[in-house]
């Protein structure tokens, strides 16, 4: 502890922990690498082996209040979700290609009905498999919870079983039974798709407010409940503003893409064919590249901005709580540089940036303790349950993806 955090002990009887990360880039690689070829050669399967690695490695060289987290699963079980998951994937994309709007509409409800199930079964697995100084968190919500809680997936199924219908009918697969859509059909299908990607969007940031809240209300710590304090309109201005930004940066990489095609069009002017067919085949890649590049300081700026929301309001009863100082703009800019160093290095610099992004948000927590973290751990794990694997349920599942 230091002097600072002394003083403030001493006024307020309050012991302050940061976490810390003791992890680095050039180690993950090796993790990185080796789950990479093993989820290669076996054509997937190894995928869920893969995680279990990767959690493993971050847990363990998170350190808060000097113990690290462990992660005690085995990949099996994790590999008989993985299969589950897989051949659900499967059933909706057959079910999707096969021109049957009544089989896809059943997959798409089926899926809004068994997403919170695997859900919330995941939450309990994962949180029983972490350790914090040998004691564990249960997540005690119940089925109605959970249900209630993702009501939200349901609304986007409708709506997207109403415009797949809507697109059959303007647009059906069978174009040589009728002509082609007038413009007046063009535009109620751009209206359509427009408004469903609206509601989706609504729906997603309902979703991802109602998910978080429901981890923290019902993770029980020693039968302390935890604290909640953000409110669903906290999230809907972050999203707003992250759109805001997205539609600015947008704005940009289009100016620089017009510039980019005025002058490659300049240099293959008078050139022979070969010039003029790589022109056309990089136009779709540079779009991809160029949309990369215009989402990344939004979707940075909005995980910052929910990431020390959270943080800041969140804790257990009356006996703990979190803060977060996470920077956004350094956040953005660190994501940004961390995007362009991947996109140069085709791709071998991810793991760099993985460990670079969660050492900034796990080293920007603080856990605050009323009487001292070890007179509270030991009472709590006399219950079973501990303070401290609030931390590693949580920091699992918010830092580790």
């Amino acid at each position: 502890m230091d002097e600072g955090a002394r003083l403030a002990r001493m006024h307020t009887g309050i012991d302050a922990h940061r976490v810390e990360f003791t992890g680095s880039g050039a180690e993950y690689f090796r993790v990185w690498i080796v789950n990479l070829l093993l989820t290669v050669v076996t054509l997937g399967l190894y995928t869920p082996f893969a995680r279990r690695r990767t959690a493993r490695y971050f847990y363990s060289h998170t350190v808060v209040a000097g113990s690290p987290l462990e992660f005690t699963v085995t990949g099996g079980r994790m590999l008989l979700g993985f299969l589950l998951l897989v051949g659900l994937y499967i059933a909706f994309n057959l079910a999707a290609g096969s021109d049957q709007q009544v089989a896809t509409a059943l997959m798409l409800v089926g899926g809004a009905v068994l997403a919170p199930y695997f859900w919330a079964s995941a939450m309990r697995f994962r949180m029983s498999s972490t350790r914090w100084r040998g004691v564990r968190l249960q997540f005690a919500a119940t089925w109605p919870q959970v249900y209630r809680a993702a009501w939200p997936m349901l609304v986007m199924a409708i709506v997207w079983i109403g415009v797949s219908t809507t697109m059959a009918t303007i647009a059906p697969h069978d174009r040589a039974s009728r002509v082609a859509p007038s413009s007046g059909e063009i535009a109620v299908l751009f209206a359509v798709l427009g408004g469903g990607t609206l509601l989706s969007v609504i729906a997603t940031v309902v979703l991802d407010y109602q998910a978080k809240c429901l981890v923290v209300l019902h993770g029980r710590v020693g039968g302390q409940p935890g604290r909640w304090k953000p409110e669903l309109s906290d999230f809907f201005r972050i999203w707003l503003a992250a759109a805001g930004l997205f539609l600015a940066c947008v704005l940009v990489a289009s100016a620089v893409a017009g510039v980019l095609a005025f002058f490659a069009i300049g240099a293959v002017r008078g050139s022979g064919a070969g010039a003029k067919i790589a022109l056309v085949a990089l136009v779709p890649l540079a779009a991809i590249l160029l949309l990369v590049a215009a989402s990344a300081p939004a979707r940075a700026y909005r995980q910052a901005r929910v990431f020390r929301l959270v943080w800041n309001n969140i804790g257990v009863s009356r006996i703990a709580r979190f803060k977060s100082r996470l920077r956004v703009r350094r956040y953005v800019t660190l994501r940004l540089r961390n995007v362009l160093l991947t996109l140069l290095t085709l791709g071998l610099y991810r793991p760099f940036a993985l460990v670079s992004e969660y050492r900034m948000r796990a080293e920007s927590v603080s856990l605050h303790v009323k009487g001292g973290l070890d007179q509270l751990a030991g009472q709590l794990a006399r219950e079973e349950q501990a303070l401290g694997d609030a931390v590693a349920g949580a920091m699992g599942l918010d830092l580790v993806g």
